[in-house]
């Protein structure tokens, strides 16, 4: 009777290490997307900044030597 109840300890032992760690991957892979957003939004301003400054660059009517 102990290697039964052993074998179930151990198997819901394993079930919970496996539930931890998926909660764990899901915490990560939500603050990588965050990040991902994050640094997307700040390159489309940079690109939109840079778009802004070479149109008033093409309205002076200067070229870059």
């Amino acid at each position: 009777m102990f290697w039964p109840m052993l074998a179930i300890a151990l198997g819901f032992c394993g079930i919970a290490v496996l539930g931890v760690l998926a909660v764990r991957v899901f915490l990560a892979a939500q603050r990588l997307g965050r990040q991902v957003a994050a640094t997307a939004e700040r390159i489309n301003r940079a690109a939109e900044d840079l778009e802004r400054a070479a149109e008033r660059l093409a309205e002076t009517g200067h070229t870059l030597r």
